[in-house]
């Protein structure tokens, strides 16, 4: 077998996932991390130091650097200019939900992918979630009835230029696209704001193309994290913790009220490990992307239609 040259990567924006995104690139065999740029020269030197990397801060020395692939973990309302040069320099993209601060940014980055004939791919990570991956083969073939996901937790210590559905609800809507393979045709959205001007709780249900009903539960006023994945079928019951990765199915409802239960196995894995390989194997196979630029626009587009946007 012929050996491969390794992809040069960089990754653009040194916070807390950037900090991860480094951290995973530089234990794969197929990537060479080459670049992370920052605007804080202390931050993108303290990062690039870690992994042998060489550190930039402006985004033109990033987009000249020579990538071959590149992780944007910048603010959202950067996604866009960034993500467009990045592609017109023939360079692949996997950028970080949401894929942009608005759809016709996302547009623009996708339309950029496309001419460049360059991979873009949307950093939902929760779509390599073993727990999610577990409960999609298990209700392979089966008819969905509905889906309810909770994703709560406290108040982030540094609030972001967002509210709690495009920071935390994006991730369920994409889930529920993923399980359901069908797109949101209605939407029903409470939002709440106890602590800030953006919104911290929200209550938001939808209607699929396929008649399935999803209602998500988000909000930052929980003194705890939770995460959890529950869907009804015809003919059975998944519960899934996407913290813990356990999977629980309950089948086989008798008349008398009685019913089976039985654990399922989610194989341990790191969903943003996953989420890498997956990218790395579009780059390399020339298929289309786990989580497309198309994706990604549909799950903003759902996200701002709870925003009343």
């Amino acid at each position: 077998m012929i050996q491969q040259t390794p992809l040069k990567i960089g990754v653009a924006g040194a916070g807390v996932m950037g900090r991860n995104h480094a951290r995973v690139l530089a234990e794969l065999r197929d990537v060479e991390l080459t670049t992370v740029f920052d605007p804080d020269a202390v931050t993108a030197e303290g990062v690039a130091a870690a992994y042998g990397a060489t550190a930039v801060t402006t985004a033109e020395a990033f987009v000249a650097a020579g990538l071959d692939a590149a992780v944007i973990a910048t603010p959202n309302r950067y996604h866009a200019e960034l993500g467009v040069a990045l592609l017109k320099a023939g360079v692949h993209v996997l950028v970080e939900k949401p894929i942009a601060a608005t759809t016709a940014d996302a547009q623009a980055m996708i339309d950029a992918a496309k001419a460049a004939d360059r991979v873009l791919m949307v950093g939902h990570v929760e779509r390599f979630n073993p727990a999610v991956e577990t409960v999609k083969r298990a209700i392979d073939g089966d008819e969905i009835i509905s889906i309810q996901i909770t994703r709560v937790g406290p108040f982030p210590p540094r609030m972001g230029e967002v509210g709690v559905v495009i920071d935390l609800a994006v991730h369920d809507i994409d889930i529920i696209r993923h399980l359901t393979g069908s797109e949101v045709v209605e939407v029903q959205s409470l939002l709440g704001h106890a602590h800030a001007s953006r919104e911290d709780s929200a209550l938001l249900q939808f209607r699929m193309a396929n008649d399935v009903i999803a209602h998500i539960t988000t909000n930052w006023v929980t003194p705890y994290k939770t995460r959890t994945l529950q869907v009804a079928t015809k003919t059975r019951f998944i519960v899934a913790d996407l913290i813990t990765r356990q999977v629980t199915e309950y089948f086989g409802q008798q008349p008398d009220g009685s019913y089976s239960t039985r654990m399922l196995n989610a194989w341990p894995a790191e969903p943003l490990k996953k989420e890498h390989e997956a990218f790395i194997h579009a780059i390399r196979t020339g298929e289309t992307a786990a989580v497309s630029g198309e994706d990604g626009l549909r799950n903003l587009e759902v996200a701002l239609r709870c925003l009343g946007e």
